[in-house]
């Protein structure tokens, strides 16, 4: 993420203002808040100039800013509990100006604080991570020196949360707030500094998801070669990266694609399940042709010669899934079938688990002279 603090233009500009203008770089940047989201605070004097509800951080102005009093917020996380209604209540009662907007719900959180610049995103990158099944640990990696808060809903609960875990720490130790499966924020006494603070711990993730994403490469040509050796001539591949291929290649989805074919037809395109190629391409294309003579060992009946046990498709781990034909067209046939095979079998997941028919039907299907006739 690019650093837009332009220093010539802060020149002559007093904190408010200064308040405005980092605000507004934030908010021009809709991977770090969308909408309206997000919010920012400078301190004042006694004064705490806070996002106003429905201001938008990229076009905010100075009357968007809600001046109360800091000590006054400060003094409500005396409270145990406080309900919405009352916080805002007693928020509003902290204003210095009746007629400002009412503070952002992250008021008494900004106030608690103990700097004068204060800024809080929800930064694409950081809940992305966050939102993994590994994501309290790779938070936890990343973002050493932080404050890492599981998430909690905004507001007072968030606050009080904060309050209690800083109990007895120097605020001079901490790098920054995650809010898990939330936002960020970060703060100084200088709004560049807390600017430039946010910008960092956004990379921080972003280098991250690029690292990951390098981590995982697939040698095509290694598969092209052993595919064709094992069909007895050259495939034609045919890659798949959509959004959908990539979702079912990942370690919770790939599982899906051994529970058979969607309807009993595709299976003399695609056989009943593809291959799964993760790290030693050898092992388990031999392991998977295996499997196959095992399960025509199953079912088959005298007369029946054993097809091609090599597999018609493949899952590969983090990566997508690839296809395999004599020729273009039969690739991209198997590709069409796997496309809206991969799509229901996530959208069953969801309903409770997918359910093909069962391998003996299976068998059945694919060796059935009928079938065979339509690929002749």
């Amino acid at each position: 993420m690019k650093n837009l603090y332009n220093t010539k233009k802060t020149k002559k500009l007093d904190d408010l203002e200064l308040r405005v203008y980092t605000s507004r770089l934030l908010g021009s940047d809709d991977s770090l808040v969308l909408h309206g989201g997000g919010n920012t605070s400078v301190k004042i004097g006694g004064t705490l100039y806070v996002k106003g509800s429905g201001w938008d951080l990229a076009t905010i102005e100075k009357e968007g800013f809600s001046p109360t009093k800091t000590i006054d917020l400060i003094m409500l996380l005396e409270h145990e509990r406080l309900s919405d209604s009352d916080m805002v209540k007693y928020q509003k009662e902290a204003l210095i100006d009746k007629s400002a907007p009412n503070p952002s719900v992250e008021a008494i959180l900004h106030a608690l604080i103990p700097y004068k610049f204060v800024d809080h995103t929800h930064a694409d990158a950081m809940v992305t991570i966050s939102n993994t099944n590994r994501g309290e640990e790779l938070i936890e990696e990343i973002y050493e020196g932080y404050l890492i808060i599981p998430y909690v809903m905004p507001g007072f609960l968030l606050a009080k949360i904060v309050y209690n875990m800083t109990d007895g720490i120097e605020w001079e130790n901490i790098k920054g707030i995650i809010l898990h499966n939330h936002g960020i924020f970060t703060f100084a006494n200088d709004a560049k500094e807390s600017y430039d603070n946010m910008i960092d711990a956004v990379n921080l993730a972003e280098r991250y998801i690029r690292k990951a994403k390098k981590q995982k490469t697939h040698d095509l040509n290694k598969i092209q070669e052993l595919i064709s050796e094992a069909k007895g001539y050259e495939v034609t591949l045919k890659v798949n990266q959509s959004k959908i291929a990539k979702q079912f290649a990942t370690k919770e989805d790939m599982t899906l694609s051994q529970q058979g074919v969607l309807t009993p037809e595709h299976i003399i395109r695609t056989k009943r399940v593809p291959i799964i190629f993760e790290d030693d391409y050898e092992k388990e294309l031999n392991n998977y042709i295996k499997a196959y003579h095992d399960y025509f060992e199953r079912h088959y009946i005298d007369s029946e010669i054993m097809l091609n046990p090599a597999p018609n498709w493949a899952v590969l781990r983090d990566f997508g899934t690839i296809s395999f034909g004599k020729d273009e067209k039969e690739a991209s046939i198997i590709e069409d079938i796997n496309n809206h095979t991969m799509k229901a079998m996530i959208n069953a997941k969801k309903l409770g688990g997918y359910k093909s028919i069962n391998e003996e039907q299976s068998f059945y299907m694919e060796y059935w002279e009928l079938e065979q006739m339509k690929l002749k």
